[in-house]
């Protein structure tokens, strides 16, 4: 284990064969989209409108070169061509069309002529099928439903629809134009906020994770990690722990994390002696983490900043505590197991050296010490991840230009005109790997986020999500804590056919005011909640997606694997529930409150953690087990004396568990 390799880039559409040309087009359209979100974000910001549909045309024309019409598996075909062209010229269209007629669109005002309609349905047509390859055929169909809603009433396209309708579900109905007109021509709609922040925040920084990708950040996390807890008990899970929540602070998605990261860490947890089922739960656990991990947590950070109007720095701010206590449980599960299990860790000489893994690798930490440092600041983040870039780029270059001209030739590797010209070509081409790397990265997000805006965009029209807080309301009856439940089990709902950015949207659109006007949330604590919750669906049967991910590496059955790794991601339900009874861990307060609030949620989650395992210093009875549950619940209510309940008597459970330990040590005979 001194040497580790580079993780596998995973480049998004790589599966597919395809021809030369092809793949050429890919490169070309990937590294010019790259290169004009650099240009718009730190040389010469665009406006509102020219910046979305821009990203936006050559967002879909990946998608269409990247994903075939009929899958990855067969060949396109004559038909295949035909359609991949017809919407290549109609993800042109989209952006052009907006692009070299602005003006005039916004002197019509809501008088759209018959060519605006038409390149609306254009637009609305192409954006579904772009998101039908790139995200999934579950956000193309939702998108569908959304729109067939907005048709349905008596003064809309589908009167018949109407009657059908629910009472609570009722509207007017709208005609073709107008939600043509809503979803291409406003600002509701496919253009919306969502694809804003995709096209802005959201890009520059997965291009910076994914120049930190391909120049072998995911190595130095995995080292440094191994180096940090191999040699404890369970050290590789608690490596993979770490691991993940370094490389998950920067990727955009849990299933890419897990394959990252899992490659080399599951295979050495089921060598130490965990189960194959629990070392792909605890991988599939820890990577759906990094999805709330600061400082981008799979793009949410962002999108909270922009419908909180809240400042990025602030969501990142508040976001670092909860990340820590879910990280916190999911390591303190590996412990519990570890020691359950006898369990020792890897041996010294199998290990990286901290200080060389340092020296290997130090140069990783100045773009992220940069980021930091400029958002300290209060620079704009879309100005900040440009930088980061810059930064990311010019390190990679000034380190391998001086192993280059002062390393090698000591190494026996004379500086020749020859190798000056490989170098400068190995230089170019892993520039073009990043910037590539970083558009593939994107299309997913960018495309769910396009989808998402014709979601918002028919909510906004018909007044569904007014309606859909009142049906909450009268389904829970006032009761918060079924209210909540409800969310979750809307998320994991709309999470079997929506990623995580865009189940996020779809339920803050639809439950955010609830949450906030009917139940008195404060609102930066409702959108947390509810993009906590919206991870769900990667660890939650039956659609658990990272613990598929995690199954397909440790060669287990993918639901047994779903099921470790919904235990052990059991922070992410708990810890929006003491958001929601206690604010103050988000929303600040008198600094004993906060600190009091913190320290008892950590105990209360590493409590939890004991008592479902059943274990921490020795085995519990179910006595403590439900004392401690019970305990649970009174440091969850937001009531000084019931929280010193429930601690005194976490504190009695777990001290008579040490007890219980030190006695069964004590009596047994000590051999020799």
């Amino acid at each position: 284990m001194n040497e580790s390799k580079q993780p596998p880039t995973m480049m998004p559409g790589g599966n597919v064969i395809q021809p030369r040309m092809v793949l050429w087009s890919i490169t070309i359209v990937a590294v010019g989209l790259s290169l004009f979100q650099l240009y718009s974000a730190g040389i010469q910001p665009l406006g509102l409108f020219y910046q979305r549909s821009i990203h936006l045309a050559l967002i879909m024309m990946l998608a269409f070169l990247m994903f075939p019409a009929f899958g990855p598996t067969r060949k396109r075909g004559v038909l295949g061509w035909g359609l991949d062209v017809v919407f290549l010229a109609g993800a042109v269209l989209t952006g052009g069309y907006l692009v070299f007629n602005l003006d005039e669109i916004f002197s019509r005002a809501g008088f759209w002529s018959d060519t605006d309609i038409l390149v609306a349905c254009i637009a609305t047509v192409t954006v579904l099928e772009a998101s039908r390859r790139a995200v999934g055929f579950g956000m193309t169909v939702i998108g569908l439903l959304a729109i067939v809603y907005a048709f349905a009433g008596p003064r809309g396209e589908l009167p018949w629809l109407g009657e059908w309708m629910p009472g609570i579900l009722e509207h007017r109905g709208y005609t073709i134009d107008r939600v043509a007109g809503q979803l291409y021509l406003g600002q509701e709609g496919i253009f919306g906020l969502p694809l804003g922040v995709a096209a802005t925040y959201i890009f520059i920084f997965v291009l910076f994770g994914a120049f930190l990708e391909c120049t072998g950040a995911g190595k130095f996390f995995i080292d440094m990690a191994y180096a940090a807890t191999g040699r404890q008990r369970g050290g590789p899970a608690k490596a993979a722990v770490l691991a993940s929540a370094g490389m998950g602070s920067i990727s955009g998605s849990a299933i890419a994390n897990v394959v990252t990261t899992g490659a080399f860490t599951i295979p050495l947890m089921k060598r130490l002696g965990y189960k194959a089922k629990q070392a792909g739960g605890i991988e599939a656990a820890a990577s759906t983490g990094g999805q709330i991990m600061p400082p981008l947590m799979g793009a949410g950070a962002f999108l909270i900043a922009e419908y909180t109007n809240t400042p990025y720095l602030d969501i990142v701010k508040v976001s670092i505590l909860p990340a820590i206590m879910y990280f916190a449980t999911v390591y303190l599960f590996v412990h519990i197991i570890a020691l359950k299990q006898g369990m020792q860790g890897l041996p010294k000489d199998e290990l990286p050296q901290m200080r060389q893994v340092m020296k290997d690798g130090w140069h990783f930490l100045l773009p992220l010490a940069v980021l930091v440092w400029l958002l300290a600041m209060s620079m704009s983040p879309m100005r900040v991840g440009y930088y980061a870039v810059v930064t990311m780029v010019a390190v990679a270059v000034i380190r391998y230009a001086l192993w280059f001209f002062f390393v090698a030739p000591r190494q026996g590797q004379p500086v020749t005109a020859s190798a000056t010209k490989n170098m400068l070509s190995a230089g170019v081409g892993k520039l073009i790997e990043g910037l590539e790397l970083g558009a593939r990265n994107a299309v997913a997000v960018s495309m769910a986020c396009a989808v998402a805006g014709i979601i918002v965009g028919v909510v906004g029209l018909t007044g569904l999500g007014l309606k859909f807080s009142s049906m909450m309301l009268a389904f829970s009856g006032g009761n918060i804590l079924l209210a909540l439940l409800m969310v979750l089990l809307a998320s994991l709902i709309l999470g079997m056919g929506l990623p995580v950015t865009a189940s996020y949207i779809v339920l803050i659109v639809l439950v955010g005011p609830a949450l906030t006007q009917e139940f008195g949330i404060p609102l930066l604590v409702a959108h947390l909640v509810v993009f906590w919750y919206s991870q769900d669906s990667n660890v939650t049967p039956p659609i658990a997606l990272a613990g598929f991910a995690g199954a397909a590496i440790a060669g287990s059955k993918p639901m047994e694997t779903s099921f470790q790794a919904w235990k052990f991601a059991k922070g992410l339900y708990l810890i929006p529930l003491f958001m929601v009874f206690n604010p103050e861990i988000i929303m600040g307060g008198p600094v004993p409150v906060v600190i009091w609030n913190g320290v008892i949620a950590i105990l209360a989650l590493g409590a939890f953690a004991a008592a479902l395992e059943g274990y921490l210093f020795t085995r519990m009875s179910w006595l403590p087990r439900i004392a401690i549950t019970a305990a649970i619940c009174g440091v969850f209510y937001p009531n000084l004396l019931t929280e010193i309940a429930g601690v005194v008597v976490m504190i009695i459970a777990i001290g008579a568990n040490w007890l219980a330990s030190k006695r069964e040590a004590s009596a047994t005979p000590v051999s020799g």
